[in-house]
């Protein structure tokens, strides 16, 4: 993890020197150049999980209509939920995959900005004094919780209350960690969540394919 790390500040250094070279050094823009560079690396495993999601609320009313009509025998259900996804050639847990794959660059870019060193004098950005501390004006831990919602309300599969519960504790808790993170922080994982917002809702809004590539 420190090596992805390293790496991952040695990005950030790459970036701010780019934006030193066209006379706007920002470690601010840095952060959001560097945000969008490591989602489009991460892009095709967006698009397998995004897929995943997309085919399995596809098959949402064929499941609700399976499990009212076996909820008496969880055994038969299984059986019948298991052949509707060989049917319609989905792996249920084929989603998870990319997210789990992505884990280690997420853990490194959050130390990596966490422990950046900035140069005091171009530490500001926007409303901001200091990317090193958190954001006083509690506007970036706000648009973390509200970017999260949004996030989770696009790839929702069902209205279960277990979903509703999520949909509801995640934004909260990641706002109110957002708090006392450094602003730096915090702005990655907003413009990480915009990014992805717009992927999804590109992806979504395009004509389903063939669930069987979700697989």
């Amino acid at each position: 993890m420190d090596f992805l790390s390293g790496i991952m500040q040695s990005a950030l250094t790459f970036f701010y020197g780019l934006t030193k070279s066209v006379g706007v050094p920002s470690y601010g823009i840095a952060i959001v150049l560097l945000t969008i560079v490591i989602k489009m690396i991460l892009y095709p495993l967006t698009v397998k999980q995004v897929k995943s999601m997309k085919a399995m609320q596809d098959l949402q009313p064929k499941m609700k209509e399976m499990q009212e009509k076996y909820k008496g025998n969880p055994e038969k259900l299984q059986k019948e939920m298991a052949a509707l996804y060989k049917d319609a050639g989905v792996n249920p847990l084929s989603g998870c995959l990319p997210l789990i794959v992505q884990m280690p660059f997420l853990i490194a870019i959050f130390f990596a900005i966490r422990d950046f060193q900035y140069e005091a004098q171009f530490q500001s950005f926007l409303w901001m004094s200091n990317l090193a501390q958190p954001d006083p004006t509690y506007i970036l831990p706000v648009l973390s919780a509200a970017t999260t919602y949004v996030q989770q309300k696009q790839t929702m599969t069902d209205n279960s209350q277990q979903n509703k519960m999520m949909m509801i504790f995640m934004p909260l808790f990641i706002g109110y960690i957002s708090l006392t993170f450094p602003g730096g922080l915090v702005l990655y994982w907003v413009v990480s969540n915009l990014f992805q917002i717009a992927q999804q809702w590109w992806m979504y809004r395009k004509p389903a394919e063939t669930v069987g590539e979700a697989r």
